[in-house]
């Protein structure tokens, strides 16, 4: 995080606007067409070229390829969640398991997460080809999926699961810093809800899927119906993984063939000058180390890392919300089906909320506003076991989601300088975040069901705590820029960085 004297000073490193300009025409070749209909030719004045309408054709373009990134997380997503659908149809029974094991098979997943997120963005702030990269490991994660559906005991599936989640670990944290690589801090937060709403999608359009696939597939071709739901969801993964090395964006100091010269020129120019409000520019011999060590001896990344554990751990119920729904009742079909709802609901909000947070340029009280949500719907849930009231509270559960998101977002937005630091930022963090994730399945044990009022009192005071480490944390950068306008007032110089609060 930039220092007070760095975020003042930076005024006076700025380029000028000539410089600026000459930026674009040096990147203009003999001509460009875009594929939105906007002529580009040398003869054309650099100058007379409107920004806003190329800066528009560009993210049209971009946005077309990082929307991509939605139908791969909402495979993610399944592939973290199938587990519980399968469940429901003799997956404990078939394999042997008792006790606690189920909980544990569902927790191995994120120890991968915990040991590989800050190596992977580490690797990938390195490589130029993110594309490659992210799709490799998502073929990869889909085909041990697979192997989970021809398991014969719970070690064959413990190991597969957690084997899975070294290579999962490489897409959230990664795609969360190649969307920064290419968006501006007021653009990242709707981007990066837009991207996220995956989890929503895949939640109703995975519990449609598994409950088709656990219906109608029992005994075909002499296989189990959850067996099933791993292999076909597992060869979904594998497919998009494929065609994803040829669709998703690498970076914009690469080469970008789907842009015109302009277009690219001035996405490598909005970066520069994003990066300029955040301080001078770190030397280029910084090394991941380095990176790694600074994040490491930074109190504000133990205090923003704890509140994403502890807003990970209290969102969890997302990994038993077909369990949740099967306590009102229901065959299990019916359970599944009950699921869609809340989800569409909850991805229409999330766009919503993060779309306003990033007009506000504001993300404090909309992360509170949704884990507020959350805890609404655990109150709820507590009170009775009223099938309608315990619907409803489904409902206010699943709009929460957004709380991560908008949280994740604000620590791109606050520690990115350099973009390898920001890498490490992203992936350290995530990975204090989940240990959240981590020791969350041991809140739902099976043995407090079907009320699981102990769990919703843990889930509660977890939001709590995320909320009052939050305010701490927004209080310090209020303080930052109260001390900046007041030295920009005494040095008489112009507006200039302001953390988002």
């Amino acid at each position: 995080m930039p220092s007070l004297h760095e975020a003042v000073s930076l005024r006076t490193t700025m380029s000028s606007p000539s410089q600026s300009r000459s930026l674009l025409h040096l990147e203009v070749g003999e001509s460009a067409q875009s594929s939105y209909g906007t002529s580009l030719n040398s003869n054309d004045d650099p100058e007379s070229i409107s920004r806003k309408v190329l800066e528009r054709n560009l993210l049209r373009k971009l946005d077309f390829r990082t929307a991509y990134l939605v139908l791969i997380y909402i495979l993610n997503q399944m592939d973290r969640n199938n587990a519980a659908a399968a469940r429901l149809r003799g997956f404990e029974e078939d394999l042997g398991m008792h006790g606690r094991q189920f909980n544990t098979l569902i927790s191995s997943l994120y120890i991968g997460y915990v040991f590989m997120q800050t190596p992977s963005n580490m690797i990938l702030s390195r490589i130029t080809k993110p594309s490659l990269y992210l799709s490799s490991c998502m073929a990869l994660w889909g085909l041990l999926t697979t192997l989970i559906g021809i398991s014969t005991n719970y070690y064959q599936a413990l190991s597969s699961r957690f084997l899975v989640g070294f290579l999962e670990a490489t897409f959230y944290p990664g795609a969360v810093y190649l969307l920064s690589r290419w968006y501006k801090r007021e653009e990242l937060g709707y981007r990066t809800a837009f991207f996220t709403a995956g989890i929503g999608i895949s939640n109703a359009f995975g519990s449609l899927l598994a409950s088709a696939i656990l219906a109608t597939m029992e005994g075909f071709l002499g296989y189990a119906a959850w067996r099933w739901l791993f292999f076909i969801e597992g060869y979904l993964t594998v497919l998009v993984g494929i065609f994803g090395m040829f669709i998703l964006p690498d970076f914009p100091s690469g080469p970008a063939r789907w842009l015109t010269p302009a277009e690219h020129a001035l996405a490598r120019k909005r970066m520069e000058e994003d990066a300029k409000g955040h301080g001078a520019a770190e030397p280029t011999s910084s090394s991941d180390f380095s990176d790694v060590l600074s994040m490491m001896t930074d109190w504000r990344t133990w205090l923003v890392g704890t509140a994403l554990s502890c807003c990970n751990a209290s969102l969890s119920f997302n990994m038993f919300f077909p369990t949740l729904a099967a306590t009102m009742g229901y065959s299990p079909t019916i359970s599944l089906l009950l699921c869609i709802p809340p989800w569409v609901m909850s991805t229409i909000t999330a766009v919503t909320v993060a779309r306003h947070s990033d007009a506000t340029r504001e993300r404090f009280g909309h992360m509170v506003f949704a884990l507020l949500l959350l805890i609404t719907g655990y109150a709820l849930a507590m009170s009775t076991m009223n099938f309608t009231v315990r619907y409803i509270s489904l409902f206010f559960m699943a709009q929460a989601q957004v709380s991560n998101v908008i949280l994740l977002t604000w620590i791109s937005n606050t520690f990115a300088r350099s973009s390898s630091k920001r890498a490490v930022a992203i992936g350290f963090m995530n990975c204090i975040g989940t240990s959240g994730n981590t020791l969350s399945p041991y809140i739902w044990l099976s043995s407090w069901g079907p009320t699981y009022t102990n769990s919703y009192l843990i889930c509660i005071v977890l939001a709590s705590a995320c909320i009052s480490l939050c305010w701490v944390f927004r209080q310090h950068l209020e303080r930052l820029n109260e001390a900046a306008g007041e030295e920009e007032r005494k040095l008489n110089l112009t507006k200039g960085y302001r953390y988002l609060l």
